[in-house]
């Protein structure tokens, strides 16, 4: 009997869940990045009609691979680019999606950490790097990943096609790099996978606050990194601290409606403390070992996670790290982030000033926090009309349901408490 829906939902899991691990399989199998990702969406294309009939494979993410591999080995066929080394693939044993491959233990054995580093191809440049991994491997959306990284959707795109294309034309092979090349390709596999992980904690869009799959494959690579590198880096240890830190709060972040709940309010007897313990001793060692941005933001989180209710935060700790986390990495982000904490230290009035300095640079115009911290600062200060601007203007840029239904709630607010001044008596 015919389950479109079920097909559908089936697909729908696999692809969130396994698209990275798809088409990293695919590009080790055929060696061609574009081939790979068409072939991998072909496959999904079929699944979704075949599974409503058939019913859903019991292995569904080794029939997508397989399908994918017979599509693209027609699409080389078509090409009239079939070679030996196809044939050889073709009849190896080595590609059969059923069967764990056999890994030199000197090679990196994940292929979607393989992918990572192969895309952090140092002939890329870096946003190329970041941004090529996190739509081939995360399968993320153009405009996810133009969130990541403030840019117009149509400058990400354009940003995407160029690394495509640099790939094919110097013909940069998708090949295992020597371990001892990973420390040059390091910075930008971390980016990615905090990137991959920002993602999963603060969705662009859809219903779902957080993805926990994304978060969960995050976390998985930055523990696989730590442990292919015989001596970690400060900066890989910092970074699993952090995205440790981060999805500890995870259960709490919601209501049971669904809605956000900001860090101040949060139950905190629902913070993950297995998690937390695991990282405290992790940030300690990243700060030993020079402490680096992803360091720093670890021991931000970590303040956060050691107070046991918030009047116990140690605001005035925290404001020194994001000083010298400015100093390690100037960003507009990082800077509206100082201002939230001076708030705490110093009062809105202060922070007020410091993101209106922001404002006017106009380099955060499109991001909604800005204007969301904007709007909670004038609130608290009682410029309730002036907080309604700034909260229209965040909710006009929010993608995601859970954030727009927060600003939203703080919108209605703030305008119930707007009293219109009375006009002026006539002469």
């Amino acid at each position: 009997m015919d389950d479109p829906l079920g097909a559908s939902a089936a697909v729908d899991a696999v692809y969130r869940s396994d698209w990275g691990r798809i088409v990293a399989t695919l590009i080790r199998l055929v060696g061609d990045f574009d081939v790979a990702e068409e072939a991998s969406q072909e496959a999904f294309a079929v699944a979704v009609d075949q599974w409503a009939t058939s019913g859903v494979p019991e292995f569904p993410r080794a029939w997508i691979i397989q399908t994918a591999r017979h599509k693209a080995i027609d699409r080389i066929r078509r090409r009239a680019r079939l070679d030996e080394k196809l044939d050889a693939y073709a009849a190896s044993e080595s590609t059969r999606a059923d069967e764990a491959p056999d890994y030199d233990p000197d090679q990196i054995p994940d292929d979607r950490l393989r992918l990572i580093f192969t895309c952090c191809h140092p002939s890329l440049s870096l946003e190329a790097q970041v941004a090529l991994t996190l739509r081939t491997l995360g399968g993320l959306e153009t405009d996810a990943i133009a969130r990541a990284f403030l840019v117009p959707v149509a400058t990400m795109a354009q940003r995407l096609v160029r690394a495509k294309g640099k790939i094919r034309d110097a013909r940069i092979p998708y090949s295992v790099p020597d371990t001892n090349d990973m420390p040059a390709r390091l910075d930008a596999v971390l980016t990615v996978i905090y990137l991959i992980f920002t993602e999963g904690y603060a969705p662009t869009r859809g219903e779902q606050l957080v993805r926990t799959d994304l978060c969960a494959e995050a976390i998985r690579l930055g523990r696989l990194v730590r442990a292919l590198l015989v001596s970690p880096p400060a900066e890989a240890t910092g970074l699993l601290a952090l995205m440790l830190l981060h999805d500890s709060r995870r259960e709490a972040r919601l209501d049971d409606a669904g809605d956000l709940v900001l860090l101040e309010d949060q139950d905190r007897r629902r913070w993950n403390q297995a998690q937390i313990a695991e990282a405290l001793p992790l940030v300690e060692q990243a700060l030993r070992g020079g402490p680096g941005p992803f360091a720093l933001q670890a021991a931000i989180a970590a303040v956060h996670c050691q107070a046991s209710r918030p009047e116990m935060t140690d605001w005035p700790q925290i404001v020194r790290l994001y000083d010298l986390l400015e100093r390690a990495q100037p960003s507009p982000v990082v800077s509206l982030n100082r201002a939230a904490a001076v708030a705490m230290v110093e009062g809105p009035r202060a922070a007020l000033a410091l993101i209106d300095q922001l404002a006017a640079g106009n380099e955060l115009d499109q991001y909604h926090l800005l204007h969301a911290a904007r709007a909670d600062l004038l609130r608290r200060l009682g410029s309730d009309a002036e907080a309604a601007k700034s909260y229209a203007r965040a909710l006009s840029l929010a993608t995601n349901d859970a954030e727009r239904r927060f600003l939203e709630r703080r919108l209605r607010e703030v305008q119930r408490h707007t009293v219109r001044a009375p006009a002026a008596p006539s002469a």
